[in-house]
């Protein structure tokens, strides 16, 4: 991941490192005048001073011009991930986003996303304090390569504590990572479950002590351990370098000639040195932090799978689509077990309304799924007018799809077509339903969505109807409605979907309302069988 986004904006971050570079010889070689400057003569300050003015500014222009691209970098990457994972996430199997969960993207989009930018700022700081203590060491070496050795064996000693300490906090960084995806699922459980913890004292207490509060522990302590360990590490190469620094004024440099100008200049590079060593050892565990983050982005992207092929020209309209023997296997809590859907031989033409009837857990709404092409059958074919559909295809043919399922989610927005005859359409059709003194829909946009949910799933019905697809699937819609409602669905709704030549499929318990139906189907355990064909109104009383 880290190398894809470096690939993708190389020039950026190439002209970031040239001016990181730049801005730490600038800084050494600034250093080099000022102990050049402590001994020179009156005529030699004046060309020094005039090298100086010019390091300074060129050290100036480099260093932010490194600061403003190392920030748009961020910016950059952050953005870029979070497109890449969007689109990975809208394109992968649905089935796939259900078993990966909401809370491992939430986190990937928010806090790894996040991580991962922070190293493309840190890179120039990296590089600019990377390079002032190499130029540093050289500088050393110029003035006494025996000091030189003397660094080179506390450098080794401080890099290898290092090393070691780099290798335990990784693995708390990594164990914090894991933490905080469930941790993203419990923030969801605050607003998601606000009316049940609200309505007992006692769950609302144990979920903020026992569950969030030991999850958001969990994550400070692995993180915080991982930090600690590295800031202990960079304690350790600082006292190191102070110790370096005893070493060489009181015994390293002896009575040799230009003393002072030796002693100066260890004095003046040890100083200078100190504060870009500590920046780079504290930018290090940043860059680690976002290696991990990126291994999570990559892990849930791969989860997802690769994205779904392109197919033909999305169709509009169909004269007979079939399900000849599928089947579908899937875990069911209720029973413990798994339980198997089918075998489903089905057909539907245009211009029918068919209900579904059946228990909960009879597999009523994964048979809707499949008949959308949101699962895939394990077993069987869904054929379009004859013509198997495969998964090469399997994205245009949802396109023949409109639903409110139970769990439905309601966008902001008319997504599909947004324009002056939408906003007109979706009005009168509020207005059908009663909504439009809680709710408009101007240019393209719903002026609210503070409704109730039998509202909003009346708000549902008009998105369903404003996208006119050939086939609409509605499960449980009238379930949270008034009667008054429920007459409009099921005796105008209905009826006029019916004549504008569409197929519906509708699960329902209303046995009352059968009659607006073309024909009535019941699963049970998993097993369809029809109950009549027309009226639907007299099977019912028959049955019963």
């Amino acid at each position: 991941m880290l190398a894809l986004l470096l690939r993708q904006s190389r020039r950026r971050m190439l002209v970031a490192v040239i001016a990181s570079v730049l801005s730490g010889l600038c800084g050494v070689l600034l250093v080099a005048q000022i102990n050049s400057a402590l001994s020179a003569d009156e005529a030699a300050r004046t060309q020094l001073a005039w090298t100086f003015a010019a390091l300074a500014v060129g050290m100036m222009i480099t260093r932010a011009l490194a600061a403003m691209l190392s920030e748009q970098l961020g910016q950059y990457a952050l953005a870029r991930l979070r497109h890449v994972i969007a689109a990975r996430v809208m394109a992968a199997d649905f089935r796939q986003v259900e078993q990966l969960g909401s809370a491992r993207v939430q986190s990937a989009l928010a806090e790894h996303s996040t991580n991962v930018a922070q190293f493309f700022v840190s890179v120039p700081a990296i590089l600019n304090n990377a390079v002032v203590v190499l130029a540093c060491l050289v500088y050393m070496a110029l003035l006494s390569w025996q000091v030189l050795l003397a660094a080179v064996v506390v450098i080794g000693l401080g890099s290898l504590g290092y090393h070691l300490a780099h290798l335990r906090a990784l693995g708390h960084l990594s164990a914090a990572s894991v933490a905080q995806d469930g941790l993203f699922g419990y923030f969801r459980a605050l607003t998601d479950g606000a009316k049940e913890l609200r309505l007992h004292r006692d769950k609302r207490q144990r979920f903020l002590d026992d569950v969030l509060g030991q999850s958001i522990e969990s994550v400070r302590h692995a993180r915080a351990t991982g930090m600690s360990i590295f800031v202990a590490s960079a304690s350790w190469g600082n006292f190191l370098i102070y110790a370096f620094i005893g070493l060489v004024l009181f015994v390293l440099v002896g009575d040799v000639p230009d003393r002072a100008r030796i002693m100066t200049g260890f004095a003046l590079i040890f100083v200078y040195m100190v504060t870009p060593l500590e920046v780079l050892l504290m930018n290090i565990p940043r860059a680690n932090l976002a290696r991990v983050s990126a291994a999570r982005i990559e892990e849930i992207t791969t989860d997802i799978g690769a994205e779904t092929p392109a197919g033909r020209t999305a169709p509009t309209q169909f004269r007979r689509l079939s399900l000849q023997g599928v089947r579908h296997r899937y875990y069911h809590e209720q029973s413990d077990e798994f339980f198997e859907l089918g075998p489903i031989d089905l057909a539907f033409s245009p211009g029918t309304v068919t209900f579904l009837i059946g228990g909960n857990g009879s597999g009523k709404t994964t048979l809707a799924k499949l008949l959308a092409g949101l699962y895939t059958p394990e077993e069987g074919t869904i054929c379009l007018d004859g013509e198997p559909v495969t998964e090469r295809d399997r994205d245009d043919y949802r396109q023949l799809f409109s639903a409110v399922f139970s769990d439905f989610h309601l966008f902001d927005r008319l997504l599909e077509a947004p324009g002056t005859a939408s906003d007109e359409a979706g009005n009168r059709l509020l207005a059908r339903l009663h909504l439009q003194h809680k709710v408009q829909v101007r240019n393209g946009a719903f002026t609210t969505q503070a409704l109730s949910q039998g509202q909003r799933k009346r708000l549902a019905l008009v998105v369903a109807c404003l996208e006119d697809r050939p086939f609409l699937i509605f499960d449980e819609w009238a379930a949270d409605q008034d009667p008054v409602f429920k007459e409009v669905f099921y005796h105008e709704v209905l009826p006029a979907l019916r004549e504008q030549g569409k197929a519906v499929l509708v699960i329902s318990h209303d046995d009352r309302y059968f009659d607006a139906g073309d024909r009535l189907l019941r699963l049970d355990s998993g097993r369809l069988s029809p109950l009549q064909a027309a009226p639907p109104a007299r099977a019912v009383l028959a049955e019963n």
